[in-house]
């Protein structure tokens, strides 16, 4: 079930789950100084209730550190010790929207609090709205892409090597990449 909003068809007002089936969770680094390493976390979570007033709507979210993925079994490892996710210690990254900072078409930029290993800073994270409709099976489901980038210095996450002819092996600037779906839980 839909509903107008600003022109949008906007989901109804209620309690959705993101569909584990139908999501992505990924970052992109430079490595090298020279190309783009991306990967992806497989288990994540997240609770988005749509508000009456879609501007009070909130999410939060978890994603499990230990489920990352690049596509090298080494460098996964290596992701999960102490020198980045120190996965056993930390199991979860927690997001939690506080509020909606702007909209404009289909464009909602939240605020929101990113916790990794234990520090929490503030996270700008902007929302695509890509449509809502009723699935084949009744269910009401939305569909939205995020990103936001931070510095993975501001939660401790800097383990680097300096290179010999200038730069690091990998940047510190990291653009996380979400796309999924909602499903109105009953």
């Amino acid at each position: 079930m839909t509903r107008e909003f600003e022109g949008l068809q906007f989901p109804d007002a209620g309690t959705y789950e993101l569909d584990a089936a139908h999501k992505r969770v990924g970052f992109v680094v430079k490595h090298l100084m020279v190309s783009k390493v991306r990967g992806q976390f497989s288990e994540a979570t997240a609770t988005i209730v749509v508000a009456e007033n879609p501007l009070e709507s909130s999410v939060t979210a978890s994603i499990k550190t230990a489920s990352v993925e690049t596509g090298q079994v080494d460098r996964d490892n290596h992701l999960r010790t102490g020198d980045f996710f120190e996965a056993e210690k930390f199991p979860t990254m927690d997001y939690r929207s506080t509020g909606v900072k702007s909209h404009s078409g289909t464009e909602f930029v939240l605020d929101g609090e990113l916790t990794i290993k234990g520090v929490t800073k503030p996270v700008e994270l902007v929302v695509e709205f890509e449509g809502a409709t009723t699935s084949p099976y009744g269910q009401s489901i939305f569909g939205f892409s995020a990103t936001t980038e931070i510095d993975r210095d501001d939660w401790g996450l800097n383990w680097n090597v300096a290179l010999e002819g200038g730069g690091v092996m990998v940047s510190k600037k990291v653009k996380i990449e979400i796309e999924g779906e909602a499903v109105l839980q009953a």
